[in-house]
């Protein structure tokens, strides 16, 4: 017998479970369908290693929408925060240069390389701020939709309002910001080249592009707007991993009447057509891999667009042009995920010392300079990897001890420039060790103890996390975040809202506006749009 729901949600990560909150919070009957065995998606928490547990993929938090954190009592339910004391930690041939801890204590980082660079800190970061402002107050947003009527262009009117209202120098830097290299904005900015990299890291993170590409500044401000516990800017780690906040999430979900099924991989997306002179047809349910039918006239998939579009909705029943639009839609975010379980502290050259100190709390990041970070792009593109890997290291064991034994410690390596497709017709199931090898060998230059304590270690290649996490070409933000994929385009226009061309089809996940990271806001804003379809208002002029 097939069973029915007023809303399906097409997986458990953190944006499916933030949709189905706010849906069953409404009053509506949810059930959340998730194809592995843990809820949360990316967001996990898993051992790896007997004694060992990590974030699996998504391992730092900074991006979640306060609204989400307070709305599902996320905080009351346990979750922590642990901020980190500085923010980066580049070691590299000269020395080193730490980011973060004040913008004090900054500039004076930042004068050991050039005053001039530490004078200059303070109005980059008002700038910066400004902008980050804007995007916050637009991430908890729907954008205006192309072609959508006197809503779309109410809904432009107040968003663009703030834009228009800032200074004609602060609108300026939102022009740099979107269309402009990395590089180039910086190069406006800065002198030093390390100083360069320790921001234009940033723009290169889930990113498969050079901080010469156009538009690659954006990505660096997208990292930016976050905040933890309050303090905008803030990155911390979520104590128990990422998987407390989905765990927690979960248990929101269920106390507002969510029915969570895992190992409930979906297999297509079911589509009444609709009679010839009415238009596109109208969701009506799913059909699992199991052969189960369920019911619903509303679907909402926190899969990526690429995945839902390509595999779960038939292309007949998709308008010619938009399925068109997405197989054009660009996915592929060059990224490689290590969890590694060593036996001590990695002891830096340029940093002595095996026993806990500032630097292991913080992000480690070997990327010294933007040349090497083109130079990681430009060998990926013609070997399928980087020979010198841009590798950023966490150690979530000096800052939360219940992840591993006594004594013993573990690494999250999150390395970019990695070809989503390999060329030359190669797999990465054949080249994945090889890889992870080289990466083991650029951390080892920088920490010569860190290969030989080496316990065990767990490798997730590009095609590991599509077939681990649904993220095709392992794009974690589940789409390039490039202007033509951004805000009222993402995933493309005319279909900004959350709404896809099927009646009753909506995307809930980081395929929509404002992107990747653990926001929490795609989830937010496509239940809010449901919650407005199903309005009076909403049956009379939506």
């Amino acid at each position: 017998m097939t069973k029915k729901y007023d809303a399906v949600i097409i997986g458990g990560g953190h944006n499916g479970l933030v949709c189905a909150f706010y849906l069953a919070r409404a009053g509506l009957k949810v059930r959340v369908l998730e194809r592995r065995n843990i809820v949360g998606g990316a967001a996990v928490t898993e051992e790896f290693h007997p004694g060992f547990r990590n974030s699996t993929a998504s391992y730092t938090v900074s991006l979640l929408r306060p609204k989400v954190i307070k709305d599902m009592r996320l905080h009351e339910r346990g979750w922590r925060i642990i901020e980190r004391t500085i923010s980066n930690f580049f070691p590299h041939e000269n020395g080193y240069l730490k980011l973060g801890g004040g913008e004090n204590r900054t500039r004076a980082e930042f004068a050991r390389y050039s005053q001039k660079d530490a004078d200059t800190f303070p109005k980059y970061e008002e700038a910066l701020e400004r902008v980050a402002d804007v995007l916050r107050d637009l991430s908890l947003k729907t954008p205006p939709n192309a072609g959508g009527g006197l809503r779309a262009l109410i809904a432009a009117a107040v968003q663009g309002k703030k834009l228009a209202g800032m200074p004609i120098e602060a609108q300026r830097d939102v022009m740099d910001l979107f269309v402009k290299s990395a590089r180039d904005f910086l190069d406006g900015w800065y002198e030093n080249e390390y100083i360069k990299a320790a921001f234009g890291f940033d723009a290169v993170v889930g990113n498969y592009a050079s901080p010469d590409t156009p538009g690659s500044a954006y990505v660096l401000l997208h990292h930016v707007f976050g905040e933890v516990n309050g303090k905008k800017g803030m990155w911390g780690h979520s104590v128990g991993g990422m998987g407390a906040i989905t765990k927690y999430m979960a248990e929101a979900c269920e106390e507002a009447g969510v029915e969570i099924s895992l190992e409930a991989p979906v297999a297509r997306v079911l589509v009444e057509p609709a009679p010839a002179k009415a238009g596109g047809g109208k969701v009506a349910g799913v059909v699992l891999e199991s052969g189960e039918e369920i019911a619903a006239p509303i679907v909402a998939s926190n899969a990526g667009p690429a995945l839902l579009f390509r595999q779960l909705v038939d292309r007949a029943d998709l308008p010619p042009e938009f399925a068109h639009r997405m197989d054009r839609f660009k996915a592929g975010s060059g990224t490689f995920r290590m969890n590694v379980a060593l036996s001590e502290l990695p002891d830096f050259t340029v940093l002595p010392g095996k026993e806990k100190a500032e630097h292991h709390t913080c992000g480690i990041i070997i990327s010294p300079t933007l040349d090497y970070m083109d130079q990681a792009f430009t060998d990926a593109k013609a070997f399928g990897w980087s020979k010198k890997p841009i590798v950023e290291m966490k150690l979530p064991t000096s800052v939360d001890d219940s992840l591993a034994p006594p004594g013993m410690q573990i690494a999250s390596l999150f390395c970019q420039q990695f070809a989503p497709t390999l060329p030359d017709g190669r797999s990465w199931d054949e080249e994945r060790e090889a890889a992870a090898d080289l990466i083991i060998d650029t951390v080892n230059e920088h920490a010569p103890n860190f290969k030989a304590s080496i316990i065990a270690r767990q490798i997730h290649s590009p095609l590991d996390l599509e077939r681990k996490f649904g993220l095709i070409g392992g794009d974690i933000m589940h789409g390039n975040m490039s202007l033509d994929q951004l805000w009222a385009a993402r995933p493309v226009l005319g279909h900004g809202d959350y709404r896809s061309p099927i009646k009753g089809l909506y995307m809930c996940g980081a395929g929509t506006h404002p992107g990747g990271g653990v926001t929490g806001a795609p989830g937010h804003n496509a239940a809010h749009e449901i919650l407005r379809d199903r309005s009076v208002l909403g049956r009379l002029f939506g």
